[in-house]
């Protein structure tokens, strides 16, 4: 991959036809230290459940191997072979097998919270929405390029909207597939924010977000309302933040907002509690108090929690800071390479990254409701990992078409 140092000349600049390598290395690094964690964290669940103390630490390596090797196999691999290839095939596969899934039997399908979001494979499930946002993600790149980036930016409101309705048409279907029959809205909420984002970049017109904008709020509102288990979260969620938001509001609000007897947001606390358990520099690797019982899926949904217990705050500033150059070198890559396909869809890479941080980072705070999304990259599970190799891997054989810079100005440094 990076052995090859053919430079190929297009104008002004060169292409060195080799892969983002320090992208490679930090992604890397990341699935290692999930392996780490993985480890340390599950001290508790291990005993609790019985597993072997090397359970999930023996089945994380694997899949960090594998992904690893994913990564690796495709940045050898010039783009215009592979990107269309698969990401086009993640979308109509993983589309259909999500489509089918509340139809198939039990032994095949996996549920949680009364829906079926896993498919049973040998050894371990399978999560088709991780690799289905892949294929999304492409399919707005590959149609914005053909049907919407060409079109004139200063069309009436009646005429944008025709123009987007099939991609409008497209997302219900997926808030329906996934949001209703799956029951995960917090994966909806993500690939909204990107399809929003990539229509910005695809020159679209300010009045037609308000349009969203608002389309959004009420459908996010219906969909809450909509499931009792969500309405649960938000109040949990309101049972630690009213005070404060109610404290700087006028008086005659609290009468309309205040609501007693609502849940302890048990989670949240215990994850509060970790991070402040952690301090600066952390209790060690393997220490901790909290997440011994107190915290539950620590090594999943509140990975970043037990990490900062153990690691403390000098430590995930350290692998914030790692996962913040990730998203740099992604956006490097996306601003350098002259296919706008490529450029669109590595920029959705770089949103579904930021994005999921994001929602798991501020709901383990209690900034937001909490939501059941992975930390990318460093939380315990095969199908999140996978499917974050196959991107990182498309990103890194899209990376070997990145223009780099003056050819003449290269060659006179050498001399």
């Amino acid at each position: 991959m990076y052995s090859n140092k053919n430079q190929i000349k297009s104008n002004k600049h060169y292409i060195d036809n080799r892969a983002d390598y320090t992208l490679f290395l930090l992604v890397s690094s990341l699935m290692v230290a999930s392996v780490i964690f993985s480890y340390s964290l599950t001290i508790y669940t291990v005993e609790y459940y019985g597993y072997s103390e090397f359970h999930f630490f023996i089945r994380q390596i694997g899949v960090v191997i594998v992904s690893i090797l994913i990564m690796w196999t495709l940045s050898l691999i010039n783009p215009e072979r592979i990107v269309n290839n698969v990401g086009m095939g993640l979308f109509i596969a993983f589309f259909f097998i999500m489509a089918i899934m509340p139809f198939l039997p039990a032994s095949v399908v996996t549920a949680a919270g009364g829906a079926n979001r896993w498919i049973r494979l040998p050894g371990f499930s399978l999560s088709p929405v991780e690799f289905f946002k892949i294929g999304f993600i492409y399919f707005l790149s590959w149609s914005f390029h053909r049907k919407v980036i060409d079109q004139p930016k200063k069309l009436g409101l009646k005429a944008e909207s025709l123009l987007l309705a099939p991609y409008f048409l497209t997302f219900f279907v997926v808030v329906f597939i996934v949001a209703f029959l799956q029951k995960d809205l917090g994966q909806v909420v993500l690939l909204g924010i990107i399809l929003v984002v990539l229509l910005i970049f695809a020159n679209r017109s300010f009045k037609i977000f308000l349009v969203l904008g608002g389309t959004a709020l009420i459908g996010l509102v219906g969909l809450i309302l909509a499931a009792p288990h969500r309405i649960k979260r938000i109040h949990s969620w309101w049972a630690m933040v009213q005070d404060g938001i109610l404290s700087v509001l006028p008086s005659w609000a609290e009468q309309y907002l205040r609501i007693d007897e609502l849940p302890e947001p048990y989670q949240v606390s215990h994850s509060l509690n970790a991070m402040h358990n952690g301090g600066f520099l952390g209790q060690g690797i393997s220490n901790g108090d909290v997440k011994v019982g107190f915290l539950s899926e620590v090594h999943t949904d509140f990975v970043l929690a037990g990490i900062t217990e153990e690691v403390g705050l000098l430590g995930l500033i350290f692998l914030v800071t790692i996962v913040s150059i990730i998203i740099l070198r992604i956006f490097r890559i996306s601003r350098r390479v002259k296919n706008p396909i490529y450029h669109l869809f590595s920029l959705g890479i770089a949103l579904m990254i930021i994005i999921a941080f994001l929602i798991n980072s501020y709901g383990i705070s209690g900034m937001i409701p909490i939501k059941g999304i992975a930390v990318p990259l460093l939380s315990y599970g095969g199908s999140s990992m996978l499917a974050m190799s196959i991107a990182i891997g498309l990103v890194l054989s899209i990376s070997r078409e990145v223009e780099t810079g003056n050819l003449k100005k290269k060659q006179g440094k050498k001399q």
